[in-house]
C-alpha cells in the first residue's frame, strides 16, 4: 500500500484524487450491479433477480432486527445502498491498486479515514434528524437529560464516542488489511523469494481480508441502525 496520492487545490480546498476517483468507481460499480440484477423481473425469478432479493431480504432484516416496525420501512432502502456501497469500497483495493509516478489512484476508499468518518458521520446526522422529525426539536434535547439533568455531558460524550467508535472501526480493519498485503509483498522484497513463493500467502490474506470486509459492512450497517434506532425509542 502507498502512502503518496495525487492533490489538487480548487479554491483553497485540497482534493485527493484517488479518494474521489475510487469512491466515483464504487458508486458505478454499486449501480452497475443493482441495476443489471433488477432488471426485468420476472415471476419465476432468475439466478440475479434471486441474488438480489435475497440482498434486500438480508438487510431489511437487519433494519428490522434493530428498529421499530412502524418507523423500519424509511430505513430499507438506507441500509441496502450503504451495505452494498462499503461491501464494494472494501473488496476494491483488494482487486484493483493502480499505481501511477509514485501516486496511488485507485484503493480501497474505506482505508482512508475520511471516507469512514464520512460515513459514519452520514449515519449520525440521520439519527439526530429523524429523532427531531419524530419528537419536535425540543422534545428530543429533552431525551438528552433524562432520567437525571446530570446525564447531559456523559450522553454528550457518547454521541462523540459512538461517531469515531463507528468511523474508525471499519477504518482501522481494511487499512490494516491493506498494511499486511504490502508487508507481504515486502518481504518477498527484503528475503529474495520469487512472487509464486508468497503468492499462496498473499491469496490467503486476500481471502481472509474479503471475509473481514464483509462482515465489516455487516456491522457498520447493523450498528447504524441501532444507532438510529435508540433515536427513534425513549428510554
Amino acid at each position: 500500500m502507498n502512502d503518496k496520492f495525487p492533490i489538487v487545490t480548487f479554491c483553497g480546498l485540497r482534493f485527493n484524487l484517488c479518494i474521489d476517483l475510487s469512491v466515483l468507481i464504487t458508486c458505478i460499480v454499486v449501480f452497475a450491479l443493482a441495476f443489471a440484477f433488477s432488471r426485468k423481473p420476472q415471476l419465476r425469478p432468475t439466478k440475479k433477480q434471486n441474488m438480489m432479493e435475497w440482498l434486500m431480504s438480508f438487510t431489511n432484516n437487519i433494519v428490522d432486527a434493530a428498529i421499530p416496525a412502524e418507523d423500519s420501512g424509511n430505513f430499507y432502502l438506507f441500509a441496502f445502498v450503504l451495505f452494498a456501497f462499503i461491501f464494494v469500497s472494501n473488496q476494491l483495493g483488494l482487486l484493483v491498486e493502480l499505481i501511477v509516478g509514485g501516486n496511488t489512484w485507485i484503493d480501497s476508499p474505506t482505508a482512508n479515514a475520511v471516507v469512514t468518518l464520512g460515513l459514519a458521520m452520514m449515519v449520525l446526522l440521520m439519527s439526530h434528524c429523524y429523532g427531531v422529525k419524530k419528537y419536535g426539536f425540543k422534545g428530543y434535547l429533552k431525551g438528552y437529560i433524562k432520567p437525571m439533568s446530570m446525564l447531559l455531558p456523559i450522553n454528550l460524550v457518547e454521541e462523540f464516542t459512538n461517531f469515531m467508535t463507528l468511523g474508525l472501526r471499519l477504518y482501522g480493519n481494511i487499512f490494516a488489511g491493506e498494511v499486511l498485503l504490502m508487508l507481504i509483498a515486502n518481504m518477498a522484497t527484503s528475503l529474495h523469494l520469487g512472487a509464486i513463493a508468497v503468492m499462496p500467502l498473499e491469496m490467503i490474506w486476500q481471502a481472509f481480508s474479503a471475509f473481514i470486509g464483509s462482515i465489516q459492512a455487516f456491522v457498520f450497517v447493523t450498528l447504524g441502525m441501532v444507532y438510529i434506532s435508540s433515536k427513534l425509542q425513549e428510554e
